[in-house]
């Protein structure tokens, strides 16, 4: 196992580009709380977080993949129980029940959720590759994905929920979801939407509305919030305001500048260009995970990859469409980069299970 021809199919491409951003992501952080004393700790936490989600890759990345595919309804079930407790005794935090408080630290087992539903829909879609695609096969996917989704949608998190719908959504057409389901599932999205709006809690049913009407004088709150971002990230201009310079981040304008508006605090900090080679170097590790799926030398291994990249390509886009103003303000973190310690340790479990499947493919 630990001979060199066993590491020859590891992608080390893939590796340092995590590593990079994990890195830059914890120089980020430090910049982003800089003279708040009750973040000071935010950083040491992080790069904790970082060593322990890094041995996690590698356990990840050593094991052999199709060991989790018969372990998959466990995962599920386990996840079940787990994301219950958190509706009865979670820690609440701006309006959700999400979080388990461990000692010093806070579970979300939202984060964990993701990589569950990936592995649990992988097995149903390597295992049904020959049956046919017909609407039982899409309504048992679809159930599969129901029942993680209720209690995370119950916390609220609204977020995350629609994440989940988005993976099942893509490995579904990966799996060969027929052309002419494509159409009924747009228009049925639309339809649904619209009729879920009601039945949003208050704060999300505010977030839309103000992302439609926004209050131009309004001085607090998600519309002020989205506001600064966007005058942050034009204060950066080409090449930003240098390392720690950051005025609207250091004067602390910026809100939840260490999670949900990083980019905003990076983009003042080292400008478009900056922005630009971050971004791409997102890509570049969305377009590795595909390139992990085409290579895979079965339906199970390449629909974890696929749905991995799905999870990172859809957080990214959601987190930077929020700090650019195009969609409405969600609680999704820029991947590797923002603050989280679950968020992470996740994130890099799932680049561990893209290694394995690059390691454990036979040639």
């Amino acid at each position: 196992m630990f001979k060199r021809e066993f590491w020859r199919n590891f992608d080390f491409w893939l590796f340092g580009a995590v590593i990079f951003l994990c890195i830059f992501g914890l120089i980020m952080i430090r910049s982003s709380i800089a003279g708040n004393i009750e973040l000071a700790g935010y950083v040491k936490r992080q790069a904790i977080f970082l060593a322990g989600g890094m041995g996690v890759l590698s356990v990840c990345a050593i094991i052999d993949y199709h060991y989790w595919k018969s372990l998959s309804k466990y995962f599920y079930i386990f996840t079940l129980l787990f994301l219950g407790v958190i509706l009865v005794i979670g820690k609440t935090s701006f309006g959700a029940q999400r979080w388990l408080e461990v000692g010093l630290i806070n579970i979300q087992p939202a984060e964990i959720a993701k990589i569950v539903i990936i592995l649990v829909l992988a097995n149903y879609f390597s295992s049904t590759e020959k049956k046919e695609k017909n609407i039982k096969w899409i309504l048992l996917s679809f159930l599969i994905v129901a029942g993680i989704v209720a209690p995370i949608y119950l916390q609220p998190n609204l977020s995350t929920s629609i994440m989940l719908v988005v993976i099942w959504f893509s490995m579904l057409w990966i799996s060969g979801l027929p052309p002419k389901y494509i159409v009924i599932f747009g228009v049925g999205g639309i339809i649904l939407a619209i009729a879920a709006f009601p039945f949003l809690a208050e704060y999300q049913q505010e977030r839309i509305l103000t992302f439609i009407n926004p209050d131009e004088g309004a001085r607090h709150g998600n519309t002020y919030n989205v506001e600064q971002a966007l005058i942050t990230i034009g204060n950066g201009g080409l090449l930003g305001k240098g390392y720690g310079h950051g005025t609207q981040v250091q004067l602390r304008f910026l809100k939840v500048r260490s999670t949900d508006y990083i980019f905003s605090a990076m983009a003042e900090e080292f400008g478009f260009v900056g922005t630009v080679l971050i971004v791409a170097l997102l890509i570049f590790v969305i377009l590795r995970c595909v390139r992990a799926a085409r290579v895979s030398n079965d339906m199970y291994g390449a629909m974890i990859a696929y749905g991995f990249a799905t999870l990172i390509a859809f957080q990214t886009m959601v987190n930077i469409g929020v700090n650019l103003k195009v969609i409405p303000v969600t609680g999704q973190t820029l991947p590797f980069i923002s603050y989280g310690g679950s968020s992470l340790v996740s994130l890099l479990l799932g680049i561990g299970l893209i290694e394995s499947v690059l390691l454990h493919r036979k040639l």
